[in-house]
């Protein structure tokens, strides 16, 4: 089972795009497909390394002033997509870490 989608129901999503597409135009669109969720996972892989220094300039006490922490938070979630206006740091910081994945990524 892929997230929910039982083997029938993949059945009928594949005849659908079939007939809509036609049988030249499937591979591009899997290409397609394939090229946006690996921009996808890089810009998470990015974002989730951007955090990691964050936390450690943080840790050391290279960053400083409210100002800069808010700048580089603002950074990080933009790269993920995550709307910053009117949320504090701690919910930025809250929503950044559930929006990147639950296994770390090695760098």
């Amino acid at each position: 089972m892929i997230g929910g989608i039982g083997p029938n129901e993949l059945m009928a999503i594949l005849i659908i795009a079939f007939l809509l597409f036609g049988a030249s135009k499937l591979p591009e669109l899997a290409r397609s497909l394939g090229k946006s969720m690996g921009e996808f996972k890089k810009a998470q892989r990015e974002a989730e390394l951007e955090l990691r220094r964050f936390e450690q300039e943080l840790k050391e006490g290279k960053i400083e002033s409210a100002a800069e922490k808010r700048e580089k938070l603002e950074s990080i979630a933009k790269t993920l997509g995550i709307e910053t206006e009117g949320k504090s740091d701690e919910e930025l910081l809250e929503e950044i870490n559930k929006a990147l994945p639950k296994e770390k990524a090695e760098p």
